[in-house]
This record gives structure tokens, sequence and C-alpha cells, in this order.
């Protein structure tokens, strides 16, 4: 078996842009998180799909089913297709650490979002069009580590956001 046999790009594969939109953080008891939505810009993330985004994650941390987040972050929610929806929450550890908690929601058949099972020793992180929010959050995160890190400089994290194409 030669490496062309496991290629990594189907032979008709036709790659599409999709658009990361900045929309209003949220704020989970003591973790402060900014908001991506990342979908086609024919076919945004319905605001119904956010709001049950949102509601989910406020859920889960009153009943302490996400675990210490940490103090600032992000959220990416990937419209996948016609109704499949990755949920990404992601938070800075140990400074230089990104941290990730991923939920999903499949159509119609699943109300809310739920935690994506994590089985396996290699399995994926992030899409090319969500590494286009954390390649954003990434240079976000370096100014504010070069910063101050006071309250003036948490604030400008919170607000160096990003809408445009990934």
């Amino acid at each position: 078996m030669n490496a062309l046999e496991h290629a990594s790009v189907a032979a008709d594969y036709r790659h599409a842009e999709k658009f990361a939109h900045a929309e209003p953080g949220l704020a989970l008891s003591d973790t402060n998180l900014k908001w991506f939505d990342v979908a086609p810009d024919d076919a945004p993330v319905p605001l119904a799909i956010r709001a049950v985004a949102r509601r989910c994650l406020r859920d889960a941390a009153r009943a302490d089913e996400l675990g210490t987040l940490g103090e600032l972050g992000f959220v990416i929610l990937h419209r996948c297709g016609e109704d499949f929806y990755f949920l990404l929450v992601c938070t800075w550890r140990n400074e230089n650490e990104l941290w990730e908690t991923v939920w999903a929601k499949n159509g119609d058949s699943d109300v809310l979002f739920r935690p994506w099972p994590t089985d396996g020793e290699h399995r994926p992180t992030f899409c090319v069009w969500e590494l286009g929010a954390v390649c954003h959050e990434r240079e976000a995160w370096t100014r504010y580590l070069l910063s101050a890190r006071d309250k003036t400089a948490k604030e400008a994290y919170l607000h160096d956001s990003y809408s445009g194409v990934v």
C-alpha cells in the first residue's frame, strides 16, 4: 500500500470559503468567551440555533458540567452542512495552552447540543474553517500575553474579534 492510497483530499472535493462572524460574547460564571459563528455566507447560523447553543452552555455551566474552563476564551459555532453544528468551547490555560470542549447538534432530532464523543488516540481537532477563527485568537492572545494583563488588557482582548473569510 502506498501513501497515495490514503490521500488526505478526495479527488472530487471542491473547497468553498466560509465566513466567520463575530457575535456578542458569552459570560459563564468566571469565564468570559468571545463568540464566532462559522458558516457559508449564503447559509448563516440561524438565530434559533445560536440561542439553543447559548442556552445549553449556560445550563451546563450552572450544572457544573463543563468543568473548570478558565477565565478567557472563545466559542466557535460551526454550521457543517445543512443541519449539523459543532459547538467548540475554547479557553486559555497555563498562559499558553488552548483547551477545548466539543459539543454538537445533529439536525432536528437533536433538540439540544450535547458533548461530542472523543474516543480513540488520534482524533480530529479543528477543521480548516475553524482554524481561521483560531488563528485570529492565537494572535489576540499573544497581544494579551505581551500586555500588562490588567483589566484594560482583558477588555481589549474580549473586544479583539474578527469577521471575514475563513
